[in-house]
């Protein structure tokens, strides 16, 4: 038992490590202006027009780094530090959120499985601590509830995996474009590159730490049965 609370610690640190050090990224990399001096606005308007997709928009939300693709509206919504700034930082935001608009309209066969696993997400996710929880206090007399428990933390791992081979791909799309239509090429191109491997860390920890979750999980089950 105290080594799973070992693997926590280790995860708990790893995912704070690596999110203050993609904050310190962006912030870095958003100090460097572009030299075409155009906005995150206009790097996604010219990406998704250059793929031949013009049933997207863009929009300005909320929030820090909240910039996200909406497959269902078919918008690209970026921050507003994304959406008006002129860096590097920007970019490289921008262009990866642009990437997930062009693996929607491409079927890209990865974001098909990850959007046919939402509805099943959202329903395990609203559940799956309450039933955990039951499970755990009824484990030697109702271990059923648990395994049920199991089951849809097991939906919310798979969805955490899958979402892996999306995020790096949208990345590898928008660093191409970024190089080759010179907005980020060199010096600028590495730093985007950097910036958008430090938001990739964050999917391969939270996937991972769901991972080592699970397991926990499943020993407890197999120990209950005992």
């Amino acid at each position: 038992m105290l080594n799973i609370w070992i693997i926590f610690g280790v995860f708990m640190l790893a995912s704070w490590i690596v999110g203050r050090q993609l904050k310190t990224r962006f912030k870095k990399y958003a100090q460097i202006p572009l030299n075409t001096g155009i906005s995150g606005k206009e790097v996604a308007e010219r990406m998704l027009a250059e793929n031949g997709i013009y049933d997207v928009t863009v929009h300005s939300v909320q929030g820090e780094l909240s910039d996200h693709y909406h497959p269902g509206k078919k918008t690209v919504n970026l921050s507003p530090a994304v959406y008006s700034g002129r860096n590097v930082a920007a970019a490289a935001v921008a262009a990866h959120e642009c990437g997930h608009a062009i693996q929607h309209a491409r079927a890209y066969s990865f974001l098909k499985m990850r959007s046919a696993l939402v509805p099943a997400v959202s329903f395990a996710s609203k559940w799956v601590q309450w039933v955990l929880l039951a499970g755990i206090f009824l484990v030697q007399s109702m271990p059923q509830i648990l395994l049920a428990g199991i089951v849809l933390f097991a939906v919310t791992t798979l969805f955490s995996f899958i979402t892996l081979p999306v995020e790096v791909d949208a990345s590898r799309r928008a660093l191409a474009w970024l190089n080759t239509t010179g907005i980020a090429s060199g010096t600028a191109h590495a730093k985007a590159k950097d910036a958008l491997k430090w938001a990739a860390y964050t999917y391969v920890v939270a996937a991972l730490s769901s991972l080592a979750t699970l397991v926990y999980y499943i020993l407890i089950y197999l120990g209950g049965r005992d």
